[in-house]
């Protein structure tokens, strides 16, 4: 009996390899433990005796060895120390880019298409009529001959003024951003992982401008009781602390990092759980958890409107539904001239790469 080899198409043979199937498990349980090696291949161990993960050819063991050889992880036996590396941090930014992406396909949300039409770099699905100063490189010439043969009939072609359709482009703006990430107690609290959909979005962000848009600039503010400063690659280590919500510190310290950039574009991204309970007076910490405190709330109110005179509109993403909460930020962003957005965790970076997106794209006149 004759019969037909479809080996060519043998969809096994782009098949990931078992190591780097274990590689995204990997990856994504760095996010969680925080960078630490240790316990991400304890949990490795454990979901391998559960799921049956590896086989007799290829053990937990061959893949941690596999780590080592492939420059993923340095293991300093004389200090008892094994770390990631920079090739590691760059992964888990990367798969959290895809990851997010691959979100983004799946939904509209977030699609805040705010920008207007005009010449620009990028082909936008709109088109119009031509006008008077429109240029020959917008005319979409496909379009418009199509037009003429409707309008005129095929076998006497004729093209009139009439006929010809521009096709939109957006201009991509430069853009200085400063991303605040909330890591007071409350963003672990209730049994309710806030912070690592926080870093994932983070570290997707800033994924996505050191590729994208090399021009950019991205700075990340953390805050708690104080607010600092930390470096693209710190973010798998991001971790909570006992702290309270220091929002005007975190305020404070983007307003002055971006008026040291000369980008006229500037914005800042907040990432939340939570009102604002804790302000610096001096040296001491004043602090209050119980409901909104308008010593707090005008505090906050004096910077946003300093940031809206700056020209600096501030989104904030809030992760909780509090009724009291969705006043104290939809007051705060009126006083600003921002956007707000109460988003769950799941579609959090579909927000806000939609709206860095939109933010992107300038009329140019």
């Amino acid at each position: 009996m004759k019969g037909y080899n479809f080996s060519k198409y043998d969809p096994t043979e782009n098949a990931k390899s078992r190591f780097e199937q274990l590689l995204d498990i990997f990856m994504q349980l760095l996010t969680y433990t925080n960078g630490d090696v240790g316990e991400a291949m304890q949990w490795m161990n454990e979901l391998d005796n559960e799921y049956k993960l590896t086989n007799n050819e290829y053990g937990m063991g061959d893949f941690y060895e596999d780590l080592k050889d492939k420059g993923y992880i340095d293991e300093k036996k004389d200090k008892g120390e094994i770390k990631i590396t920079p090739k590691t941090e760059q992964g888990i930014r990367k798969k959290s880019l895809e990851e997010i992406f691959g979100k983004l396909k799946k939904t509209r949300q977030g699609n805040h298409n705010t920008f207007k039409p005009g010449g620009g770099d990028e082909i936008s699905p709109e088109s119009r009529p031509f006008q008077f100063g429109d240029t020959l490189e917008q005319i979409d010439f496909t379009a418009s001959i199509r037009n003429a043969q409707i309008n005129h009939g095929a076998e006497s072609f004729r093209l009139h003024e009439d006929d010809l359709e521009i096709r939109e482009t957006d201009f991509k703006s430069q853009t200085s951003t400063v991303l605040m990430i909330d890591i007071s107690h409350s963003m672990i609290l209730y049994g309710e992982d806030r912070i690592t959909p926080a870093k994932k979005v983070a570290m997707a962000l800033s994924e996505l401008i050191q590729t994208k848009y090399p021009k950019d600039t991205l700075d990340i503010v953390v805050f708690g009781n104080d607010a600092w400063t930390i470096e693209v690659k710190d973010l798998p280590y991001l971790q909570v602390g006992p702290y309270h919500t220091n929002t005007v510190a975190g305020l404070e310290l983007a307003m002055d990092l971006l008026r040291k950039r000369r980008n006229p574009n500037k914005q800042i991204f907040m990432i939340t759980d939570g009102k604002p309970t804790c302000l610096k007076v001096g040296a001491k910490y004043y602090k209050n958890s119980f409901g909104v405190d308008r010593k707090i709330l005008n505090r906050c109110m004096s910077l946003a409107t300093q940031c809206k005179k700056l020209k600096i509109p501030i989104t904030t993403f809030m992760i909780a539904s509090d009724p009291y909460l969705q006043k104290f930020v939809q007051e705060f962003t009126e006083t600003n001239n921002g956007k707000a957005f109460f988003a769950s965790l799941d579609k959090l970076g579909a927000f806000m790469f939609k709206d860095f997106e939109s933010g992107k794209r300038k009329t140019v006149y």
